[in-house]
């Protein structure tokens, strides 16, 4: 035991080995249970063998008035149909958001677009047994099939809610994010269209994707803005310059995707990985193979940071920005179990202000190489 203990210190804690060294090394807090109203479905109880709850934590979206509790660590379920060279078989994910349930996870992420369609088809399946237990958020802006690339005109918004409760199997959408913001329709117009279905108990929280200050405060004033969800990480930290104060001035909650800067610093990516290959990284700055070299060494700073505090690179990344904003929950995606729990004990860590000053001194030391997207997806987001 000694001797497999001296390893863990010197060795990386990749992600892949993970629970062997948690289940030695007593990381982490696992509470018995499972998520509330779960074990008690006759459609879908819990097994025997069930692992119980590891996320215990809460977090708020939006203002008192009108706030949305949920897990304060959201799953994103789009790399189950989009985005990557492998898509695993529909049981499997089906299997995999249930788990993530089971495990304290009651928020889950989708969008008319993943697939298209059959996302949010699967989570709609996945969640049915258990929908009064889990929130959902999804997506409408993008102009499917059609000649634009953006569409948020009101009875295309009107269309892609009705449609989506279909596929969720659900009576509403407890999150409904504008995608990207739509430049040939006013905010005021979206904003007005989501209240009116929120009047009538289609959806509950209004949200936007990717948007600037301005826009935010616009579609606030005519429909209250339950989150902004945006790219958030070690490696994009520009969300804090440009609309972090805003959403506090306005009590909107932030929902941080790609918060493992897609998988760069959980350690899956070297500079000789094949992004080219039906995966939508590929063509993106940081991406490059000389990019990813230099982009590597923060995942490596990040390992180094972690070792001593018995956590991942993935755990530091989740942790910083829970330690360091009550108003925002992460949001990563995953096709693992193995990689789904270690997110989720993410929230049992908490830095210190002396810790996070360190790391984000370290990696500024180091710089980020690369632009987070080209220029095509560039000009589809606000800043």
């Amino acid at each position: 035991m000694q001797n497999q203990l001296e390893n863990m210190k010197t060795a990386p804690l990749m992600r892949r080995g993970f629970l062997k060294a948690a289940t030695l090394l007593g990381l982490g807090t696992i509470a018995s249970g499972t998520v509330k109203g779960y074990a008690s479905s006759s459609q879908s109880p819990v097994g025997k063998n069930a692992i119980g709850t590891i996320l215990t934590k809460k977090r708020t979206l939006g203002s008192k008035k009108n706030p949305l509790e949920v897990s304060a660590i959201q799953l994103g379920c789009m790399g189950m149909h989009t985005g990557r060279g492998f898509h695993p078989d529909h049981k499997s994910m089906v299997k995999l958001i249930r788990d993530a349930a089971e495990r304290g996870c009651d928020f889950f992420d989708t969008a008319e677009v993943y697939g298209p369609y059959v996302n949010e088809e699967l989570v709609g399946e996945a969640l049915a047994p258990i929908r009064n237990q889990v929130a959902i958020s999804t997506k409408f802006g993008f102009d499917i099939g059609g000649t634009n690339v953006f569409n948020s005109r009101p009875e295309q918004i009107r269309n892609v809610a009705e449609q989506s409760l279909k596929r969720l199997k659900t009576d509403r959408i407890d999150l409904f994010f504008q995608h990207r913001v739509d430049p040939n329709v006013p905010i005021e117009e979206v904003a007005g269209t989501v209240n009116d279905l929120i009047k009538e108990g289609k959806v509950l929280h209004f949200g936007l994707s990717e948007a600037g200050a301005e826009t935010i405060r616009r579609a606030h004033a005519i429909c209250p803005l339950t989150a902004v969800q945006s790219e958030y990480s070690f490696m994009f930290r520009l969300p804090e310059e440009v609309i972090f104060s805003t959403l506090q001035e306005l009590e909107i909650g932030f929902v941080a995707y790609s918060p493992l800067c897609r998988g760069l610093l959980g350690g899956n990516l070297t500079e000789y990985s094949d992004l080219n290959t039906n995966d939508i990284r590929g063509s993106w700055p940081r991406f490059q193979p000389e990019a990813l070299k230099s982009n590597i060494r923060i995942f490596e700073a990040l390992n180094e940071f972690g070792k001593p505090r018995g956590m991942t690179s993935s755990q530091i990344c989740l942790s910083w920005m829970l330690s360091k904003y009550p108003f925002i929950v992460p949001l990563p995606g995953t096709t693992k179990l193995s990689h789904l729990e270690e997110d989720l004990r993410a929230a049992d860590f908490t830095l210190t202000s002396a810790e996070i000053n360190e790391i984000e001194s370290k990696i500024e030391e180091i710089g980020v190489v690369g632009d987070r997207y080209d220029a095509l997806q560039q000009s589809r987001v606000e800043y």
